[in-house]
């Protein structure tokens, strides 16, 4: 029986030799080289590079320009990182040779146009990064060429508008973000070629208008992102978006989320609303998602019903909290049966229903309620359920009799419970509060 021994050759950084620089770490990738040189006080580039490299990182040095031809021989490179480096410009012919790159880094420089002509002949390159860099507007041939293109990050850069013309050519690409920019509305047909995009992330800027048709083309979008902007309105146009997994709308001006809101996105896993000042929400606002998952729900201090979740059936996490809901279904846990954490904190809830048929939640936060009183039945053959909160409520008693399971209770700030947790029938609580 013969055992096969796998040796990589390592060169220490300092030493050099053939194919390493001397500020620079090497080691063997079969019969080709991972170069790094990183933080190691460049102000040009390292001579002695091998030819046989293929990944080459010389990320947070003092490279400000890169000479034409500057990696010419090195034909091999399927990654080049160059983040860092304080570059303002990047010569036409700075790439030339590296027609095999794939994923090309040039985040946290001081860019302030795309490099579209260095760009031009990269005609495998996947991935390109050029966040954090001061990027105030794309042309439309910034990317021509780069048909192969599955990422691309303009996040963190001065836009003010999607570059939609610049995209148009970009068919292959799966994700993009233009997160942390300036922009401030999506215009009709933004995206329409990118058929095969998977995720938009579009937070962190200054959005307050969507247009009818903005997302028109996007047949294929899974997780879409405008967290953080000035949304007024909810966002319609999300409906042309059938295959959406993930939708985050937190941190916005909503005041309203309609009827039938997610008519058009059945297979949502992932809603986060949280955070807007909502006064209404439909009464089919979350109906028939029977994919939903996790619902995140706060800060809508005008909303004072319990959603009805007619058709959606198998969320987990639900968030509903800083709202004006005094009391809860006495179905909820037969409409919603996989519940696994259930947080209901800050409302103004002053009844609990049965949650016997809960029987798969793990964990419930009721904090900062009105509750005064739970029934000895309440949370009967809860078998899964770990973790309950009830600071801050109104309540004389609490039977737990029933609770073998739980592992932590919190029960601060209800002066009026003096009794104590009766701990011989609680035998796996570790952190008992009162």
């Amino acid at each position: 029986m013969y055992r096969l021994v796998l040796v990589l050759a390592l060169v220490t950084p300092g030493t050099g030799g053939p194919g390493c620089p001397a500020a620079c770490r090497c080691e063997a990738d079969g019969s080709h080289w991972r170069t790094r040189c990183v933080d190691a006080g460049l102000t040009g580039l390292p001579r002695n590079i091998s030819a046989s490299t293929t990944f080459l990182e010389l990320s947070m040095n003092n490279l400000h320009t890169l000479p034409e031809g500057s990696f010419s021989k090195l034909h091999l490179i399927k990654e080049l990182r160059l983040a860092g480096n304080g570059l303002t410009r990047v010569p036409k012919n700075a790439f030339a040779g590296l027609e095999n790159l794939q994923v090309l880094t040039l985040h946290n420089n001081d860019l302030k146009r795309i490099p579209s002509e260095a760009l031009r002949n990269l005609r495998n390159l996947l991935s390109l990064r050029l966040d954090a860099n001061s990027i105030f507007r794309v042309p439309t041939k910034s990317f021509r060429g780069l048909r192969s293109l599955h990422h691309l990050w303009l996040d963190d850069n001065r836009l003010r508008q999607v570059p939609v013309a610049a995209l148009a050519g970009l068919t292959a690409l799966q994700a993009v973000t233009f997160a942390l920019n300036n922009i401030t509305h999506i215009p009709k047909r933004a995206f329409h070629t990118l058929r095969h995009l998977l995720v938009l992330h579009l937070h962190d800027n200054q959005i307050h208008f969507v247009a009818e048709r903005c997302f028109h083309g996007l047949h294929n979008l899974e997780t879409l992102d405008m967290s953080s902007n000035r949304l007024q309105t909810f966002p319609a146009a999300i409906r042309a978006l059938r295959r959406l997994r993930e939708i985050s709308l937190h941190r916005n001006n909503i005041r309203a989320i309609p009827e039938y809101a997610f008519v058009g996105n059945p297979s949502l896993e992932i809603i986060k609303i949280h955070n807007n000042p909502v006064r209404s929400v439909g009464r089919t606002s979350f109906q028939e998602l029977p994919e939903l998952l996790t619902l995140s729900l706060s800060g809508t201090a005008d909303v004072a019903s319990f959603p009805d979740f007619t058709g959606t059936t198998n969320v987990e996490t639900l968030t509903i909290t800083e709202t004006h809901i005094s009391a809860l279904p006495s179905s909820m846990c037969e409409d919603l049966p996989n519940l696994r954490q259930l947080d209901l904190s800050h409302n103004q809830i002053q009844f609990l229903p049965n949650f016997t048929s809960c029987r798969k939640i793990q964990k419930i936060d009721l904090r900062h309620n009105l509750i005064h009183e739970i029934r000895a039945g309440t949370f009967q053959k809860m078998s899964d359920l770990r973790y309950l909160d009830l600071t801050s409520n109104r309540l004389s008693s609490l039977p737990l009799g029933h609770l073998q399971t739980l592992t932590h209770v919190r029960l601060a700030g209800n002066p009026e419970l003096t009794e104590p947790l009766p701990l011989h029938l609680l035998p796996n609580l570790r952190r008992p509060t009162l």
